[in-house]
């Protein structure tokens, strides 16, 4: 890095979009995510949507039991 840097004609907030949406990706250890991709696979969806419904089956969990 430099010492310094000169912002003299830098533009506040200049990519800031306040509708956009923040997408976090999710690492998966190697052997959890080859049984998930291959469990995907013979029900036929993606491995993202298989994810997704078994965290939302969690949620689901814990609130019921709140």
């Amino acid at each position: 890095m430099k010492a310094g840097y000169d912002f003299t004609n830098g533009e506040r907030a200049k990519f800031f979009r306040p509708d956009a949406e923040l997408r976090l990706p999710v690492y998966l250890d190697a052997d959890v995510q080859d049984y998930r991709m291959e469990e995907a696979a013979r029900k036929g969806v993606s491995l993202n949507e298989m994810i997704n419904d078994l965290l939302k089956q969690d949620i689901r969990i814990i609130e019921s039991i709140k």
